[in-house]
């Protein structure tokens, strides 16, 4: 079994009960979360060996974390105790036509101090063959952008192969010079493999996305336009064996249609549309098909199309689950295939 390693920063969801607006009530429910864990949990349940990485407070709330991914079988060894605040954001849930809402509360967090030299990476990779990063650690701060590139760096020396999750932000790039195209784009050439969606894609290229208007089950997709696109994206990254990109139409906040396209050394596959009629969460769902991809292209390495077929399964179950994390297991995947 290969071991995989993930880096980012997991923080405190806070959203009120129900669907009640953040002035509404009084009682509120708390998750941990952050898309780096989330990748890292879901891959354990899937059965992989995943260490995560990243730097919280030594306090309560810090035990309490790492319970909690102990719990899911996740390995915390590579954890880095220090500063004075655990980051956190409030989630106010989307409903029929109203959008959700989401501030972050993560500047000055112990992860946000991040900085190179703060983790042994050479260690923390001695055993692993797989690197999982995310745009979201460039957009927390300066220092932890450098931390983030040093990470990779030491990763593809030594020879891992490295995911990455564009996952653009746009309410977390604030920091003094933050550019996140350039940024992202510069992460992206460490990359074995890129997901993103259709909207992050445009954000990081400035290429518009393939016009698709009102995704049902049954559309049809311009594969011949995606085949240009997917041209243009190796040849700014050609570097990158495998490409990704999620397509996702909200219909309203409980009923998406969700699909995926991917390019594998010269080849596009696409998985079947989703419909998805009965939201309870969406939180997450990139990350749930962020590790099923890692998950299932290892196990089926010659069957690019099956690793896709498995992913957007996963990705369309998280919409069942309740919190950050995606709890399905590969049987309950596979039966749904």
């Amino acid at each position: 079994m290969k071991r995989i390693v993930t880096f980012g920063e997991i923080l405190l969801r806070w959203s009120k009960n129900g669907a009640r607006r953040f002035n509404q009530g009084y009682d509120w429910e708390g998750h941990f979360g952050g898309s780096e864990a989330n990748v890292a949990v879901s891959l354990s349940v899937l059965g992989n060996d995943v260490s995560y990485v990243s730097r919280i407070p030594a306090n309560e709330i810090g035990r309490s974390c790492i319970k909690e991914l102990r719990f899911w079988g996740v390995d915390v060894s590579g954890i880095v105790r220090g500063g004075e605040r655990f980051g956190t954001y409030y989630f106010e849930p989307s409903r029929d036509q109203r959008k959700s809402l989401v501030v972050y509360d993560r500047q000055g967090s112990s992860f946000y101090s991040s900085a190179p030299g703060m983790y042994p990476w050479r260690e923390i990779f001695s055993k692993a063959d797989i690197f999982h990063c995310s745009g979201i650690t460039c957009a927390v701060s300066q220092s932890a952008t450098d931390a983030t590139f040093e990470a990779v760096r030491t990763a593809k020396e030594m020879g891992l192969r490295i995911t990455c999750d564009i996952n653009f932000r746009k309410n977390l790039w604030k920091y003094e010079g933050a550019d996140a195209p350039r940024t992202l784009g510069e992460l992206m050439q460490y990359s074995d493999f890129i997901f993103g969606d259709q909207d992050e894609w445009e954000k990081v290229t400035g290429v518009p996305q393939v016009p698709i208007d009102n995704m049902t089950a049954d559309s049809e997709l311009d594969m011949e336009a995606y085949g240009r696109y997917f041209e243009e994206m190796h040849r700014r990254w050609p570097g990158c064996r495998e490409m990704m990109l999620g397509l996702r139409n909200q219909i309203t906040t409980s009923h998406h249609t969700l699909t995926a396209l991917l390019w594998c050394d010269g080849k596009i596959y696409r998985s079947k549309i989703y419909d998805i009629d009965d939201i309870v969460d969406s939180v997450g769902v990139g990350d749930a098909f962020v590790a099923a991809y890692i998950h299932a292209s290892e196990k089926w390495k010659d069957d690019p199309q099956r690793a896709l077929d498995f992913s957007i399964a996963a990705a369309s179950m998280k919409n069942s689950v309740i919190g950050d994390f995606n709890l399905i297991t590969e049987q309950e995947i596979l039966d749904i295939l």
